[in-house]
């Protein structure tokens, strides 16, 4: 077990350097699987070792000391393991070599072969550094469960070479997944996926990848607002804008403007550039009334457009321009393109909220009233549920006292 030693040592260092030492060993042909169980027993001899000697390359001394556990498991591959371990025991500490490694492992870890569930769970343990634990309470399964996910994730790669150019995009996704998987009790998954998209961009010059970034960023900047002071949900209209961290929207807007400053007409802008413009916008009004409604519109036309039939493929999307829709063109126009996406998405919660919100906007309480509650009974988050709840309460409210 290695919890101590990530736990005691510097944490943020410690994780910013295993996933390079990690790339190091499987970028020269070692197996995923062998590597990172050398690079556990690095770490744990480290933490015997460093309180007394602290090396003066860290990254080296952990490289040599996995390598030696290799050379010990393959005695017959010794020669060759010991003529490299002396390369990969040089400093190399340039910032595009961070990233490089950090890059490379993300690939591996979003091999196609593996399911997104595997993507995710083994770049938050190879790439991000955390425990099996910290993956398993994030994701609300028990500890074995992930172990299990994890070692099979590992098996399906073994034997393949990883030194094959990957598909950014599944990095991308897998990146979005692990930022939108939410936030447990020891873990904030959001903040990880954030950490993980910063090493991306070190390596890559895609728009995209900042376009990830720059979304994460004015996203993740309502957070403190989200939640009021006794764990209800707050929506955006309703938050306390003074409570958003102005430092990381004007972050997130520095690194959209630099993607957005690439594109051209036969490279226009993708989906992740187009959702940070959105947020960005959302990001730029001091008070809910200020919001630029038709930009953020024109904006949704753009993501929609992406996509040969956005009603089957992107669904969430044309919900959201529905809302848009309704404040700019009226709450019925918005309810009319709501009916576009009910087939696809079905009786889930989110249809039934957007309806909702329409409806108030079109000044049709009792049907919104109705929304929220159908959303309600949908609903298989609790706080999202106890939300719902308060809306319809709040709606039906308005009604009575408007009858009396």
């Amino acid at each position: 077990m290695v919890d101590d030693p990530v736990r005691r040592l510097d944490e943020g260092a410690l994780r910013a350097l295993v996933p390079r030492v990690l790339a190091g060993l499987v970028r020269r042909g070692e197996d995923f699987d062998a590597a990172e169980d050398a690079l556990q027993e690095a770490l744990v001899e480290a933490l015997r070792v460093w309180p007394e000697h602290p090396p003066r390359d860290p990254r080296a001394w952990l490289t040599t000391v996995a390598t030696r556990r290799l050379v010990d498991a393959r005695r017959s591959e010794a020669a060759r393991l010991r003529r490299e371990e002396a390369t990969y025991a040089q400093p190399r500490g340039r910032a595009t070599e961070e990233g490089d490694d950090t890059l490379f492992l993300l690939f591996c870890c979003c091999h196609p072969d593996l399911s997104p569930a595997s993507q995710v769970a083994l770049t938050l343990r190879a790439v991000g550094g955390l425990t099996t634990r910290e993956i398993a309470d994030a994701f609300y399964v028990p500890e074995a469960t992930m172990a299990q996910r994890i070692s099979r994730a590992k098996r399906t790669l073994r034997g393949r070479r990883l030194d094959q150019p990957g598909d950014l995009a599944v990095v991308l996704r897998v990146l979005y997944l692990v930022y939108t998987a939410g936030h447990a009790e020891r873990v904030d998954l959001a903040a990880e996926a954030i950490r993980l998209a910063r090493q991306l961009t070190l390596a890559t010059d895609e728009p995209e990848a900042r376009g990830l970034l720059a979304l994460m960023l004015l996203n993740h900047a309502r957070l403190p607002a989200r939640i009021d002071t006794e764990g209800r949900i707050v929506t955006l209209d309703r938050q306390d804008r003074s409570l958003w961290d102005g430092r990381e929207i004007a972050e997130g807007v520095r690194v959209l403007q630099s993607a957005l400053a690439v594109q051209t007409d036969a490279a226009p802008p993708g989906r992740y550039q187009i959702e940070a413009a959105i947020a960005a916008l959302h990001d730029d009004a001091m008070t809910a009334e200020e919001t630029d409604w038709p930009q953020i519109l024109a904006w949704y036309d753009d993501l929609v457009a992406l996509s040969d039939d956005p009603v089957r493929e992107h669904p969430a999307a044309v919900l959201a321009r529905a809302i848009a829709v309704g404040h700019v063109l009226g709450g019925a126009a918005g309810l009319r393109e709501t009916d576009r996406v009910r087939e696809v998405i079905g009786e889930r919660h989110r249809w039934h909220a957007v309806r909702g919100h329409l409806s108030e906007l079109d000044g049709d309480l009792l049907a919104a009233g109705a929304s929220y509650a159908e959303a309600a009974r949908l609903a298989t988050n609790v706080a999202e549920h106890e939300h719902l709840v308060r809306q319809a309460a709040r709606v039906r409210a308005t009604v009575r006292k408007g009858a009396s």
